[in-house]
C-alpha cells in the first residue's frame, strides 16, 4: 500500500486544533516550510510550537533558541522536530546527549534536590562561618540571565537588562550566555570597547561556543580588523560546520577583500545549508554578480573556476 505523500493544511489545523492564521504566522517566521503539504517531522515541530505557545513563549525567543541550537549542535538542522524543547519557568530547555541544557545559551542545567543544596551550602567540618562564602547557586545566576532576556523581550530600558546580566555574571563569571548578550547590547549601542570586553570574556569562558566567536567576529569586522574577524568566523565554522551565518559573513568579507573565489566558495556553502530562505535569494544574486564579474575580468576560464572551486 502506498504511503501518504503528506498532510494537507486542513489536516494539520484539524489534528492540532490551530487556526489557519496561526499556521501561516509560523510559516512566515520560518518555523515550518511554506508548502501545500506537511511531513510527519513538520507535525512534530508544529506540536512543539503549540506547546510553547500555550506556555506563552514569545516567537522571538523561540527563534533565538532555534538559531542557537543549530549553531551549537552540528547534527541538528531542525531543532523543533529533532529535539524536545520545553519551557521551564520561563526558560527554554532541551535534552541532549543525556544532559539538559538551556536552549539559547547552551549552558548546562542542573537539578538539585534539597539534600544536594544543603551539601553545597554547608561549611566543611572545622570551618567557621565568615571564613569563606558559600558557593554560588547556579540557579540564581540562571534566574538573573532569564530576567535579562525577559527585560529585553518586553522592551524595558536597556539599563535594566544590563543590570540583570551583570548580576548573573557576578554570581557566575563564566556565564557565557550573559556575557554574549551584554556584548551584543553594547555592540548595538556602538560602544565597541565594552562589547569587545564581554565578547572576549565569553570566548574565554567557553572557547567552544560558536555564537561567541561569531559575535566577536562581527565586532572586529565592524572595527575594521578583517583578518581577526575572519579567524573567528572560521573558528565558529570549525566548531559547527553547518553554521550558515558564518559562511554568509565570510562570503561578504571575502568580497570586500577582493577574494572572489573565496566569496563564491562561501556563498555556495551557505546555499547548501540554507537553500530556501530570503537570505538564500541574496546569496544567489551575489553569486551571480561574481560570475558576471569573472566574465568581464577574465573570460570563461575564470568563470569555470568560480563555478567549481
Amino acid at each position: 500500500m502506498d504511503l501518504p505523500q503528506g498532510y494537507t493544511k486542513q489536516d494539520v489545523c484539524r489534528m492540532l486544533s490551530i487556526s489557519d492564521r496561526q499556521l501561516r504566522s509560523w510559516q512566515r517566521r520560518g518555523f515550518v516550510p511554506i508548502s501545500p503539504t506537511f511531513t510527519f517531522a513538520d507535525l512534530i515541530a508544529l506540536r512543539t510550537l503549540q506547546k510553547l505557545r500555550e506556555s506563552r513563549v514569545p516567537p522571538g525567543k523561540i527563534l533565538r533558541a532555534i538559531e542557537s541550537l543549530k549553531a551549537k549542535l552540528a547534527h541538528v538542522d531542525r531543532p523543533l522536530s529533532q529535539l524536545k524543547i520545553v519551557c521551564e519557568g520561563g526558560r527554554l530547555a532541551v535534552q541532549e546527549s543525556g544532559q539538559r541544557m538551556e536552549a539559547i545559551t547552551g549552558q548546562m542545567l542542573f537539578d538539585f534536590d534539597t539534600a544536594e543544596l544543603g551539601r553545597l551550602t554547608a561549611f566543611p567540618v572545622g570551618q567557621t562561618p565568615g571564613k569563606s562564602p558559600p558557593p554560588p547557586d547556579p540557579r540564581e545566576a540562571e534566574h538573573w540571565f532569564q530576567k535579562g532576556l525577559e527585560l529585553e523581550e518586553s522592551g524595558a530600558p536597556l539599563k535594566d537588562a544590563i543590570q540583570a546580566y551583570r548580576k548573573a555574571i557576578e554570581i557566575n563569571p563564566s556565564a557565557a550566555g550573559a556575557l554574549v548578550n551584554l556584548g551584543t547590547i553594547y555592540f548595538h549601542m556602538r560602544r565597541y570597547r565594552e562589547a569587545q570586553t564581554y565578547y572576549e570574556r565569553a570566548v574565554a569562558a567557553d572557547a567552544r561556543y560558536p555564537l561567541a566567536h561569531f559575535n566577536v567576529a562581527n565586532l572586529y569586522e565592524e572595527m575594521g580588523h578583517r583578518e581577526i574577524a575572519r579567524e573567528h568566523y572560521l573558528t565558529a565554522l570549525r566548531l559547527n560546520p553547518h553554521y550558515a551565518d558564518a559562511h554568509y559573513n565570510l562570503a561578504l568579507l571575502a568580497e570586500r577583500c577582493g577574494d572572489l573565489m573565496g566569496a563564491a566558495r562561501h556563498w555556495r556553502a551557505y546555499l547548501k545549508i540554507d537553500p530556501s530562505s530570503s537570505w538564500a535569494d541574496i546569496a544567489r544574486r551575489q553569486l551571480e554578480k561574481l560570475r558576471a564579474a569573472a566574465v568581464v575580468r577574465g573570460g570563461g576560464d575564470r568563470t569555470a573556476t568560480l563555478e567549481n572551486k
